[in-house]
C-alpha cells in the first residue's frame, strides 16, 4: 500500500472518529425545544446557511423566529441568538458557563499560541487585567503618529496614479488598504518596521497576509484537530504532521497544510524574533546607563516610537510575579493582535470606503467636517497636497468628529467585521428572553433550556439590525442616526433664539442609540455587539477605530471616489458584491468580474472645490 494511500486512510479514519465523537456526543442528544427551520441536510443541518447564504437569509431567519433559532449542524442541535436579554447572560451575567468551542481555542492555540484567543478561564483573566489597560486613551493618543504617515502614504500613492487633468481613474483599492492596515498593526502593535505599501512583502509581513485565507480554506478542516489534540501524544502529533505535510503527497488539500504550515514556522520565527529584540531593549532600559550616556527616554530608545508590545511588555515587568505573563503568553498576544487586527480592520475600512463612494452627499459632508477640523486646529494655515495636513489633527480632534464617528458607527453597526461568534454551553442552564419566541410546538416561550454541550451561534449581525431596538429602518444606512437632531422654534419646551428660518442655533445632544424602554445590548461599542461584551470582548476595538478613522480621513481629504461606471469591451459595468461567509468579502459580480476575487475597484480623481458642498 502506498504512503499517499495510508495517509488518506489516516485522515478519513480521523474524520468517521470525529462523526462518531459528534453522533454520541450529548450535543446529539439535546431536547432544545424551540422553532425553527425544518430543511438541511440530513447529515450536516441547516446552520452552514448563515455562513454560505448570505445576509439577508441571515436577517431573515431571525425576522421569521425571533431572537432565538432552533438550527442543526453535524455537531447537533445550535441556537441562533440575537435576544438582548440572552446574550447579556451568555456574554457577561453567566459567560463562564459559556465558553469559546474547543475548535475554536485548539486551532488558536496551534496558531497562535497563548495569547487572548487561545485561552480560557484563570489564565484568560489574567490576560486581560494586564491587557485591559494597554489600550487605555492616554497610550492611544501616543499611538496615533505611528499611524498618521500610513494614512498620508496610502494617500500620496492613488494620487501618484492619477491624471494630472483631473479626471477619473479606475484602481482597485482593497490590496492598499490591506497593506495600510498591515502597516498599522506591525508598526503601532509591533513596533515591527514593516513598509508593505512602498515595497514587496519580507516573508513575515507576507505570512501576516495570508494566514487568514489559509484558515478560511482548511475552515472545514478544523474539527479534526481537537480530535487529534485529545487523544495523541505531543509525540505522535507530531510524527502525524510531519507525515500528513510531506512534500510527496500532491493532494489539493494537503497542499494547502503544507503551507498553512509554512505560513505558521514563518510568522512564529518573525515574531520571536522580534520579542527577543524587545526583551532585549527592555532589560538594557532597566540597567543604568553611565554617567556619560544619555538616559532613555521612558524606557524607550530615544526617537523611537512607542507600540502596544513596549507598553505590554514594561506593564508586565511592573507586575508583580504572580500577575506577570509568561514569555509564551506575551508572544501569544503578539501574533493575535496582527491577526485580529487586520483582516477586521481591511474588511471594515474597505466597506466605509465603498459606502462613501456609493454616497456621494455623505463623502462631501465628511470632507467638510475634517477641512474646517483642520483650519480650527491649525488657524491661518494652508496646505498643498504634498502636505501632510491631518498632522494638525490631534488625537481628540480626530476621535470626535462627528459625521466622521457617525460614518464609522453606522458601518460598524450594520456590517460586523465578524458577523457570528460561537459558543458552547459548559452546563445545562436556562436563558431568559427579552422578546418571546416560539417552541417547536408553536407554543410561545420566554426562556429556553439550554443543555450542556449544545452550540450557540452569537449573531452580532442580526443583533445590530433589531428594528425593535433600532427602528424601522435598521437595515438602512443612515449615519445622520448618530448624530444630534435639530430643534425647530416651534417645538415645546424650547426657548433659544433661532437664526432667522426658524432652525435654532443650538441642537439636542445625540440620542443614545441601541436603548430602547431600558432595553439595550450588552456591548462595549455604542451598545452595540459588533465588539462583543463581557470579558471576552475585542481588546483592541479602540486602537481599530482609530486607525480607520485617520485613514478614512486621510483618503477623503485629498480625493473624490465614485463606484465604477464605465462599461467594458464587452459592455458590462462592474458591480461589487459582498459575500457574507465567515467575513464579508468584496466581489466583482460576473460577467464584469469573477465573482470570486476580492476587489473594490472605484473610480478616483483629485479633490475639487465643488466636491465639499453637500
Amino acid at each position: 500500500m502506498s504512503s499517499q494511500v495510508l495517509v488518506t486512510s489516516g485522515i478519513g479514519f480521523l474524520s468517521l472518529l470525529a462523526l462518531w465523537k459528534t453522533f454520541c456526543g450529548s450535543s446529539r442528544k439535546s431536547n432544545l425545544d424551540l422553532d425553527g427551520p425544518k430543511e438541511g441536510h440530513w447529515l450536516i443541518g441547516n446552520v452552514r446557511k448563515i455562513f454560505e447564504c448570505g445576509l439577508d437569509y441571515s436577517v431573515k431567519l431571525a425576522e421569521q423566529y425571533g431572537g432565538a433559532v432552533k438550527l442543526t449542524s453535524l455537531y447537533g442541535d445550535v441556537v441562533y441568538l440575537s435576544d438582548p436579554l440572552a446574550l447579556y447572560h451568555v456574554t457577561i451575567k453567566d459567560q463562564h458557563d459559556f465558553e469559546e468551542p474547543d475548535v475554536f481555542i485548539t486551532n488558536n492555540k496551534m496558531i497562535f499560541g497563548d495569547g487572548l484567543i487561545a485561552t480560557t478561564g484563570e489564565q484568560h483573566r489574567k490576560q486581560r487585567r494586564l491587557l485591559n489597560p494597554v489600550f487605555s486613551t492616554s497610550n492611544l493618543r501616543e499611538l496615533l503618529p505611528t499611524l498618521q504617515p500610513i494614512a498620508h502614504r496610502l494617500t500620496s500613492i492613488v494620487v501618484s496614479k492619477l491624471p494630472d487633468d483631473g479626471s477619473y481613474r479606475e484602481i482597485d483599492v482593497l490590496s492598499l488598504l490591506s497593506r495600510s492596515a498591515l502597516d498599522g498593526v506591525c508598526q503601532a502593535i509591533l513596533g515591527y518596521p514593516s513598509n508593505t505599501l512602498d515595497a514587496e512583502d519580507d516573508k513575515y509581513t507576507e505570512a501576516l497576509r495570508n494566514i487568514s485565507p489559509m484558515i478560511s480554506k482548511l475552515l472545514y478542516f478544523r474539527p479534526i484537530v481537537p480530535l487529534v489534540m485529545r487523544n495523541f501524544s505531543s509525540y505522535w502529533i507530531r510524527k502525524l504532521v510531519n507525515l500528513i505535510t510531506a512534500p510527496w503527497i500532491p493532494t489539493e488539500l494537503m497542499k494547502d497544510l503544507r503551507e498553512m504550515r509554512r505560513i505558521t514556522e514563518v510568522m512564529d520565527s518573525g515574531s520571536k524574533k522580534a520579542f527577543a529584540e524587545k526583551k532585549a531593549a527592555l532589560e538594557t532600559a532597566a540597567t543604568p546607563p553611565p554617567t556619560d550616556v544619555q538616559p532613555e527616554v521612558d524606557g524607550l530608545k530615544s526617537g523611537r516610537r512607542k507600540d502596544v508590545m513596549d507598553i505590554m511588555m514594561k506593564a508586565n515587568s511592573a507586575s508583580s510575579s504572580s500577575e506577570q505573563l509568561t514569555d509564551a503568553e506575551l508572544l501569544g498576544q503578539m501574533n493575535v493582535m496582527v491577526f485580529a487586527g487586520l483582516d477586521t480592520t481591511t474588511s471594515a475600512l474597505s466597506r466605509c470606503i465603498y459606502l462613501l463612494a456609493k454616497n456621494p452627499l455623505a463623502q462631501a459632508r465628511l470632507r467638510s467636517e475634517i477641512r474646517d477640523a483642520i483650519k480650527s486646529a491649525q488657524e491661518g494655515s494652508s496646505f498643498s497636497e504634498h502636505d501632510n495636513p491631518l498632522l494638525h489633527l490631534s488625537y481628540d480632534a480626530l476621535i470626535n468628529l462627528p459625521f466622521l464617528d457617525a460614518i464609522v458607527r453606522e458601518t460598524l453597526r450594520l456590517y460586523p467585521s465578524l458577523p457570528h461568534m460561537g459558543r458552547k454551553v459548559l452546563k445545562a442552564t436556562t436563558l431568559p428572553l427579552q422578546f418571546p419566541v416560539r417552541s417547536s410546538s408553536g407554543a410561545e416561550i420566554s426562556s429556553i433550556a439550554v443543555d450542556e454541550n449544545v452550540f450557540i451561534v452569537i449573531s452580532i449581525l442580526v443583533a445590530n439590525r433589531n428594528q425593535t431596538i433600532w427602528g424601522d429602518d435598521a437595515n438602512e444606512w443612515k449615519p445622520e442616526r448618530w448624530l444630534p437632531s435639530p430643534v425647530t422654534k416651534d417645538e415645546p419646551g424650547t426657548d433659544v433664539p433661532s437664526d432667522g428660518v426658524g432652525v435654532l442655533s443650538s441642537k439636542l445632544p445625540a440620542p443614545i442609540l441601541g436603548v430602547k424602554d431600558g432595553i439595550k445590548y450588552p456591548g462595549v461599542y455604542s451598545n452595540m455587539m459588533t465588539f462583543l461584551g463581557g470579558s471576552r470582548s475585542c481588546i483592541g476595538f479602540k486602537f481599530a477605530e482609530m486607525e480607520m478613522k485617520q485613514i478614512i480621513a486621510a483618503l477623503v481629504l485629498r480625493l473624490h471616489f465614485v463606484l465604477p461606471t464605465d462599461p467594458d469591451a464587452n459592455g458590462h459595468i462592474k458591480e461589487i458584491v459582498w459575500q457574507l461567509k465567515a467575513f464579508h468579502t468584496p466581489v466583482v459580480k460576473p460577467p464584469a468580474g469573477d465573482g470570486v476575487s476580492p476587489a473594490v475597484p472605484l473610480k478616483f480623481r483629485l479633490v475639487q472645490e465643488e466636491d465639499f458642498k453637500w
